[in-house]
């Protein structure tokens, strides 16, 4: 694996390592969902809100529209599919065979 897609797996994980992130994934699962509607739904203020918005959408998870005033925010396929390309390269390192020739 190069830096660069360490570096990006990083970014990936640290998105998800946050249980209001993953609510606010979990949330979009139903759909695009305006901004407000998060904010009562995750019963927080909107800085905070904005905080997490901006850490998925950096790691590529999540897009965002503007529509008048307001800003709506849907799943990016994309993002979900770049995790689940390093998950698969991991799963592949672990039905391959072998162990370290350094301890021999």
């Amino acid at each position: 694996m190069s830096t660069k897609q360490r570096i990006k797996a990083a970014v990936l994980f640290h998105a998800l390592s946050d249980q209001t992130r993953l609510e606010i994934l979990n949330r979009l699962k139903q759909g695009e969902q305006c901004v407000c509607e998060l904010t009562d739904a995750l019963q927080t203020g909107q800085s905070r809100l904005s905080f997490h918005l901006r850490v998925l959408k950096e790691a590529g998870f999540i897009r965002d529209r503007p529509e008048g005033r307001w800003m709506y925010y849907s799943l990016n396929s994309e993002g979900l599919e770049d995790l689940e390309d390093f998950v698969g390269e991991l799963k592949k390192a672990t039905a391959m065979p072998g162990s370290s020739k350094k301890c021999e």
